[in-house]
C-alpha cells in the first residue's frame, strides 16, 4: 500500500497547475474523484503523483513532428512577448489536448503607444512566424476562430486603424468595433492598411527570432522535453535578449 505524501511545497503544485491548464474547476473535479474511485478498489491511498499521472494521460497524442512544430511556435511566442518586454510569460506548454499554450500576464506599466501596439501584435504572431522560419511553412492553426492569432492581431490593428488614432488616414475619426468589422469586409482602402499594420508585425516577429535563434531553439526543444516550462526559467535561457521598453 502507497503511503501518504506530506503536502508539497507550492512551488512543487506549479507542474500539477500547468499541466492542468486548460481545464475546468469541475473537469479537476471529476478527475480527482475518478482517480480516488479508482484506488479505493485496490486499497490504495491517493498521492500527488497519481493526479499528475492522470493529467498527462488524459492529454492527446501528439505526433512527433506536430509536436516540435508546438514548441517551436510556443517558443516564439515566449521569446517575443519576453525581449519585447509586452508581457511577463508565467509558462509555456505543449500537449494538452493536443494544444500548445503561453500564459501571460500583461506589463500594465507600459505606456500604451503606437510601438507598444505593434509589439503587442507582433507578440501574438510570433509563433506563426517562428513556424514559418523553423519548418519552412504554416499551419491553419494560427487562424480559425475568435480566439486564434490571426483574430486577435487583426482585432488590434483594426484598432489602430479606426478607434485608437493611429491611423495615417483621418486618425480623429472614431469607429466602433461593430462598425470597423463591418467596414473592413467592404473598404479595400482600410483592409490594406490593417494588411499593412499584419505584415509589419510579423516581420517585427521575425527579426526577433531570428536575432535569438539560438534562445529560440533551445526553449522549443526544453519544450519538446519537458513538455512544460514555468516563467522564471523561461525567462533564465533568455537572460540578456530583452530590449528596453517599447
Amino acid at each position: 500500500m502507497k503511503t501518504v505524501e506530506p503536502s508539497p511545497p507550492f512551488d512543487d503544485l506549479r507542474p500539477l497547475a500547468l499541466l492542468a491548464l486548460g481545464r475546468s474547476g469541475a473537469d479537476i473535479e471529476r478527475l480527482v474523484r475518478e482517480v480516488r474511485r479508482k484506488l479505493r478498489r485496490t486499497g490504495e491511498t491517493m498521492v500527488w503523483s497519481d493526479i499528475e499521472t492522470a493529467l498527462r494521460q488524459g492529454q492527446a497524442r501528439m505526433s512527433d513532428g506536430l509536436r516540435w512544430r508546438a514548441c517551436v511556435h510556443e517558443a516564439g511566442h515566449v521569446l517575443v512577448f519576453t525581449v519585447t518586454g509586452i508581457a511577463k510569460v508565467q509558462s509555456a506548454s505543449v500537449g494538452l489536448r493536443g494544444l500548445g499554450m503561453v500564459t501571460t500576464v500583461p506589463n500594465s506599466h507600459l505606456p500604451e503607444t503606437e510601438a507598444w501596439l505593434m509589439n503587442s501584435i507582433a507578440a501574438t504572431l510570433a509563433g506563426r512566424a517562428a513556424e514559418r522560419l523553423v519548418i519552412g511553412d504554416v499551419l491553419a492553426g494560427a487562424g480559425g476562430g475568435p480566439e486564434s492569432d490571426l483574430a486577435q492581431a487583426t482585432e488590434m490593428a483594426l484598432a489602430a486603424e479606426t478607434r485608437l488614432g493611429f491611423s495615417g488616414h483621418r486618425p480623429l475619426l472614431y469607429r466602433s468595433a461593430a462598425a470597423a468589422n463591418h467596414t473592413l469586409a467592404i473598404d479595400e482602402g482600410l483592409a490594406a492598411r490593417v494588411d499593412a499594420r499584419l505584415v509589419t508585425a510579423e516581420t517585427i516577429a521575425s527579426k526577433l527570432i531570428e536575432a535569438h535563434r539560438d534562445r529560440h531553439l533551445a526553449i522549443a526543444k526544453r519544450l519538446a522535453a519537458v513538455s512544460v516550462i514555468e516563467g522564471n526559467a523561461l525567462r533564465a535561457m533568455l537572460d540578456g535578449a530583452v530590449e528596453t521598453d517599447p
